[in-house]
């Protein structure tokens, strides 16, 4: 399977902004931010603005994308990565795109210079769990919350 995983670019913004709202409206059932919200999101994480975008690319279209901000871990003393967003369209779970979009994402954690990269996943997506637990990640024991 012949596919590219790069840092996004401003030329992908229309097919991010499809990709991602197949990610938080489709998968998540999240109510879409709006385009204006997530455009502006975009052009933060393109200049790097405390965060990077990676994507997928196979025959000239967008397959999926992850994303990575950088934060600092007081217990660690250190920058960190969270894996914020990690999303292939279906016919890519479960393949070595999956494998090769995550190593991206840690070996860029590792190259920059990060303690470590960690994320948070819904407690039914089994799916993820078990890919994650495959690629030797281990589940913290921290109880994760929310407030608007």
């Amino acid at each position: 399977m012949s596919f590219m995983i790069r840092l996004a670019e401003n030329k992908d913004k229309s097919s991010l902004t499809d990709l991602m709202h197949d990610y938080i409206v489709g998968f998540y059932q999240n109510p879409w931010p709006g385009t204006m919200e997530i455009h502006q999101l975009m052009e933060q994480l393109l200049e790097k603005q405390g965060g990077i975008q990676f994507v997928v690319e196979k025959e000239q279209q967008l397959i999926g994308f992850a994303t990575l901000y950088f934060t600092i871990s007081t217990m660690k003393a250190a920058r960190i990565t969270l894996m914020n967003d990690f999303f292939l369209l279906e016919p890519y779970r479960d393949t070595e795109v999956e494998e090769e979009l995550f190593l991206t994402c840690r070996s860029y954690t590792q190259e920059q210079g990060f303690a470590h990269m960690f994320w948070i996943t819904s407690p039914q997506n089994t799916r993820a769990q078990q890919f994650f637990d495959k690629m030797g990640a281990s589940q913290g024991s921290w109880m994760n919350y929310s407030i608007v």
